[in-house]
């Protein structure tokens, strides 16, 4: 039982502490690195060989769903014919653990003499790629993961985290929101919920609409014929009040005998929570979890109720 946990978290721990181990190696590179890329008008090209060239491909896919152009290509193909890719007005991240990587060292004659920023990716600060980068990132990994010490695992694992951070950067630097990334992810879930309105998921029909006036034994069939349990006080066709099913079990709790004297008006909540048809429903979804209601009124600019978000029409 049990018997690989210890070397599976003995990985973990190699991999955790390479990533923390960055941190004291972060200087000024970063801010250049930063700055290059967002005075480009072009694209950011990212190149590496093997397992960095993996990193980069992963690297240059999430600048682009973050707001900077980005791709991967090996630096094989750019030395074999495809430098055309590389225009005047883009930068490239070059990737190397060695920084002596010769395939890819081979590209930079070229990009020099076309003036095209480099920045660097390594763990050697007197590598030829440090030595060429107008800003050189550190990686600084002392060690592997693997039994063997061999195989890159602790290098990529940092490079890639390094990768990230400057996602980062470059997020705060653009001040890209999250309506931003919407625009790049309109397929995936968050894309669907930043994009999505109350118009194109409120229930609209057979609403349950009740006078405030109505006596609580009334209300109570209209919240439990419903599968929404409320019921919406409306006057003069304008949204005054909320009764939800909860607030008729404490009125039943607390009133007794008197219970069915009372109308919708004495135990209803006034002021319930309300949102326009352009209201997205990430927005519906936060204010259902802050005031902890399971449902939201949709209602036009003269307060008339046009129709109810409730929990499961935020799920998507």
């Amino acid at each position: 039982m049990n018997k690989w946990n210890s070397t599976a978290i003995k990985c973990l721990e190699d991999e955790a502490e390479a990533i923390l181990s960055l941190i004291p190696v972060i200087d000024d590179n970063l801010d250049k690195a930063v700055k290059i890329i967002m005075q480009c008008t072009g694209k950011v090209v990212i190149t590496g060989v093997g397992k960095s060239g993996h990193i980069g491909a992963k690297i240059a896919s999430t600048f682009s769903s973050v707001g900077t152009p980005s791709f991967y290509v090996n630096p094989l193909d750019l030395y074999h014919g495809d430098l055309g890719v590389i225009m005047q007005n883009d930068v490239v991240i070059a990737i190397s653990n060695s920084g002596q990587t010769d395939e890819l060292l081979r590209i930079f004659p070229q990009l020099l003499e076309r003036r095209i920023p480099i920045i660097g990716m390594s763990g050697n600060k007197k590598s030829l790629l440090a030595k060429y980068s107008q800003a050189h990132l550190f990686v600084d990994v002392k060690k592997e993961a693997t039994p063997l010490g061999l195989a890159p695992t602790c290098s990529t694992t940092a490079t890639l985290a390094l990768g990230d951070a400057l996602a980062c950067c470059l997020i705060k630097a653009r001040d890209f929101k999250d309506s931003d990334f919407a625009r790049f992810h309109p397929g995936g879930a968050l894309g669907k919920m930043l994009l999505t309105k109350a118009s194109d998921v409120m229930i609209k029909d057979n609403l349950p609409v009740i006078s405030p006036d109505t006596k609580l034994g009334h209300a109570v069939i209209l919240v439990s014929k419903g599968r929404l349990g409320i019921c919406v006080a409306v006057e003069d066709e304008k949204v005054i009040g909320i009764v939800t099913d909860g607030d008729i079990r404490r009125a039943m709790e607390t009133s007794q005998n008197k219970f069915f004297d009372l109308q919708v008006k004495d135990i209803m909540t006034k002021h319930p929570k309300t949102v326009s048809i352009d209201t997205h429903i990430i927005d519906i979804d936060k204010i259902m979890n802050t005031n902890k209601i399971h449902c939201v009124l949709v209602v036009d600019e003269e307060n008339r109720l046009l129709g109810i978000v409730d929990s499961f029409s935020t799920v998507i």
